[in-house]
Parts: structure tokens; C-alpha cells; sequence
């Protein structure tokens, strides 16, 4: 009997489903007595200033809550909770630590005695993963004797899913987070989160699926109430499960397929013994890529703005280089551009993003989005005028001044309120009983 155990399990009542999960897959049989836990949930994105949809997003506070109980059942004291939300303003503390006030991180340090962290104010240690890689770790994570994983059961735009090793990207520092989204076609993006699990300590992966997401990792994507737990003490076996429920080969998922390579691994789950639920029984196909195509001028642009008809404006799809913040941004400014479209052609502008792209001959005006990008080309013969927005992250209102000055007359309000942005997307929800806020929170005593 092979000891790479995976559990899949309905979630029907809190605790109950979680333990069942665990013990299924015999996931606490490694758990340290006296030892010092580190959990990591995935808090992808927070906002202040709405109410936003956290469904499909970040992990239930009744998973982590859980989790955390069954930890003190074996006699577990020293937890620690830590996540390093990405933040527009790099000195910005607030966002996160509200984000742990309202999931009910707060009440769970009061009742179970857990430290909350937030990674990005924490020191560092850099760690070698081979093949002359580098990067720095929360030492919070490094020092633990024993890693609880906890990423929500989602796909994504970029790295086809995010899962427990995805979710491990959370504990490096911003510029190891920018490396990770290299412009080398070889150490590109999928090469790099392959290894983040690689010299950790012994990790725990329990993946909620209570609420599933389709071409994450934000709130753009569309949310499911999937009920779903899956758990494993092998963090590789566990995403080549997950990903196989969001109906994606795991074979073509690069990062998971370097994985397995990194150790001699088989792709096909053949090493993996499944217990619980059969993935049959459960699989529900969750696409992951946002859809572009061109306009009747041959422009790039999302299929939604193609459909719209937009002319004069051409956007390239985003690529494995284009890193959290400025990925953030692309969807702020296709948005803004889509309600900026009067019906009258623009004066053929091209918008590049990322460490890759280069100009289109013949365009009149071209924005560069990003320090990369202006740095890439600030020098490339195909520009006619260069319109670059340098900074790293870029200001909101350079952003602004930029698609104005190629006649792209956006509304300012849009971007002064881009916190706002998220609650356009949780109307989508509203109504409907199975998008419980609860799941959310932890009631106090």
C-alpha cells in the first residue's frame, strides 16, 4: 500500500469534515508533540473599503478555525498564522491586519492562544533551490517544525491552478515574488513555484474546496459552491488530486508536471492511493484562462471588449511575466477602458505589459505599463510615442495621465476608488443562500 494518501471528502458540518479529512489521509500521523505549527491560508486579496466576495478566494475562516481546534486536540500550543497579502501601497500594514480582524483571526488568538503574523513585516532568510535559485523565505515558516498548508480548491490564470504549492508563494518576499515571474522562457514562472515546497519542513496540505473558483486567482473569476475537502501529508499528491477535480490534466499543469519531474515523481496519480469520495464522483470542470481575440482591425483584446466592439486600442494577453501588481492593474484598466469606449475608433494605441513584449510596427501611440516594460523598450525603434508608466508598482495616476494622453479618456473615479472594484463583482452573489458570510467568520465566546 503506497503512503502517498489522499483524502476527498464532502464538507457537510464544521469540525466533523475537516477531521475526517485528516484522518482519512493519516495527515497529523508526522505531527511533532511540543512542536512549534505554522499555518498558511491563502489570503490572495483584501480590500478596506467593501465588503468584497472572499468565496473561491480565500481560504473559509471555518476551515481554518478547524483546523486550529483539531491542532490543539493533539496537543498542539504554538500555532502561528501568517500570510503576506500584496498590498498597492507597500507601507500599508492595515489591509492585512484588518483582513485577520474581520475573518476572526482575532477571537481564534483569544480561544486557542495562536499567533497572527503578517509575513511581509517579518524578517527573511534567503534559501537555495537549486539550479543557482534563490529565494527568501518568511523565517516564521523555516523555523516551524511543521506546516499547515491551507489554499482554496481554485484555477488560475496564469499557473493553471493554485493550490498547496502555489499557496506556499505567499511566504517570499515581494522582489523573490517579481523574480518568480522571470522574462527566461526556461526559469519562467511554472519552473519556479515547482520548487517552493521543496526545502520547507514537513507540510500538511488541506486544500478547501467549500467554495471553488474558476480562472482565479481574483475576484473576476466565477465562484462555485463545490463542498469539497481535500487533504494529504504530500503536498504534490494533494495538487495532482485537486487539480484533477477542477478538470485539469495534471500533466498539462507545468508547474505540478516540473514537480513530479523534480521527484521522480509519476504525473498520472498512479502512486497515489485516493480514499473517501473517487474523483468521478466529484470532478467538475473549472476553466482557467480569461479569453482574448481581435477585432476587425486585428487588435488584441479581451474577447468581452472584442464582442463590445472596440476599435483603435490593441492589448495583448498577459504572460507568465506580468507579476501581482501590475496583474492587478490589467483588470483595472481594461475595465476602465471598456467603459471609456463611446463608439468612436481610438488613435491606434497598443498597451504592453510584463517583462516580454515588444512593440507592434505601425502603432501611432504606445503605453508601457510597468518599470519592466518601459525599460524593456524605452529604446525600441518601432515606437512612434512612447507613453511609459515606470513605476514599480505603477502610481494610479500616472496610469491615469497615460491612457489620457493617448486619447483614451477614462474616468479618474474609477481608479481613485480601485479598493471599491471588488464589490462590483460580489453584486454577482448577492441573494443567494449558498454564499454564506459565515463560512467567513468565527463567533466569538
Amino acid at each position: 500500500m503506497t503512503s502517498l494518501i489522499v483524502s476527498i471528502v464532502p464538507y457537510k458540518k464544521p469540525f466533523e469534515s475537516v477531521q475526517r479529512a485528516i484522518e482519512l489521509c493519516e495527515g497529523f500521523a508526522k505531527l511533532p508533540r511540543d512542536g512549534k505549527i505554522f499555518i498558511k491560508p491563502n489570503i490572495v486579496f483584501w480590500t478596506r473599503a467593501v465588503a468584497f466576495p472572499k468565496w473561491g478566494m480565500i481560504t473559509t475562516s471555518r476551515v481554518v478555525e478547524d483546523t486550529v481546534a483539531l491542532l490543539k486536540d493533539h496537543g498542539i500550543d504554538d500555532i502561528t498564522i501568517g500570510e503576506g497579502t500584496v498590498v498597492m501601497d507597500p507601507k500599508d500594514t492595515r489591509t492585512q491586519r484588518h483582513a485577520y480582524q474581520t475573518l476572526g483571526y482575532d477571537t481564534l488568538q483569544k480561544r486557542y492562544g495562536v499567533k497572527t503574523i503578517n509575513v511581509l513585516e517579518r524578517p527573511f532568510r534567503k534559501v537555495d533551490l537549486g539550479d543557482d535559485i534563490d529565494l527568501k523565505f518568511n523565517v516564521d515558516a523555516l523555523e516551524s517544525d511543521f506546516i499547515v498548508d491551507l489554499p482554496v480548491l481554485k484555477t488560475h490564470n496564469q499557473t493553471v491552478v493554485s493550490l498547496g504549492i502555489k499557496n506556499l508563494k505567499g511566504l517570499i518576499d515581494i522582489p523573490s515574488r517579481k523574480k518568480c515571474h522571470s522574462a527566461d522562457p526556461v526559469r519562467d514562472l511554472h519552473f519556479m513555484v515547482s520548487r517552493l515546497a521543496d526545502r520547507l519542513p514537513p507540510i500538511f496540505t488541506l486544500i478547501d474546496g467549500i467554495y471553488t473558483l474558476e480562472r482565479g486567482p481574483a475576484f473576476d473569476g466565477h465562484v462555485r459552491r463545490s463542498n469539497l475537502l481535500v487533504a494529504s501529508a504530500d503536498i504534490l499528491s494533494a495538487d495532482l488530486v485537486g487539480a484533477t477535480l477542477l478538470g485539469q490534466d495534471p500533466a498539462g499543469v507545468p508547474h505540478l508536471a516540473h514537480a513530479a519531474r523534480n521527484h521522480n515523481r509519476p504525473i498520472d496519480l498512479s502512486d497515489v492511493n485516493r480514499v473517501g469520495k473517487s474523483i468521478e464522483e466529484v470532478a467538475t470542470p473549472h476553466k482557467y484562462e480569461f479569453e482574448w481575440g481581435e477585432n476587425d482591425r486585428n487588435e488584441a483584446l479581451p474577447l468581452p471588449l472584442v464582442k463590445t466592439g472596440i476599435q483603435g486600442v490593441s492589448y495583448p494577453k498577459y504572460d507568465l511575466s506580468l507579476c501581482t501588481y501590475c496583474s492587478y492593474l490589467n483588470g483595472l484598466i481594461l475595465a476602465a477602458i471598456r467603459a471609456a469606449w463611446k463608439g468612436d475608433p481610438w488613435e491606434d494605441v497598443e498597451v504592453l505589459t510584463g517583462k516580454i513584449m515588444v512593440p507592434t510596427p505601425g502603432k501611432k501611440k504606445t503605453i508601457l505599463l510597468g518599470k519592466c516594460m518601459s525599460k524593456l523598450n524605452k529604446d525600441h525603434p518601432d515606437i512612434n510615442e512612447m507613453i511609459a508608466i515606470k513605476g514599480c508598482p505603477p502610481k494610479i495616476t500616472d496610469i491615469v495621465d497615460a491612457l489620457q494622453r493617448s486619447g483614451i479618456d477614462v474616468d479618474p473615479s474609477l481608479f481613485e476608488h480601485y479598493d471599491r472594484l471588488p464589490g462590483m463583482f460580489m453584486r454577482r452573489y448577492e441573494g443567494k443562500t449558498e454564499f454564506d458570510e459565515a463560512f467567513f467568520r468565527v463567533v466569538a465566546p
